[in-house]
């Protein structure tokens, strides 16, 4: 089944997860509904603008 040869995969990924675990106390923080809610008006300055050049 096994071919002998340990693939490190659990190995490998624990920095992944000690870096992603740990949190910078100086991190710009944003509420995702900002990031959305700023991404829609993004959107729709696209649309507008994109109406307006014709």
């Amino acid at each position: 089944m096994s071919s002998g040869k340990n693939s490190g995969g659990l190995m490998s990924s624990a920095g992944l997860v000690r870096y992603f675990d740990s949190e910078s106390t100086n991190a710009l923080t944003m509420d995702p509904k900002t990031v959305i809610a700023f991404g829609g008006l993004f959107g729709i300055l696209v649309r507008i603008l994109t109406i307006v050049s014709f």
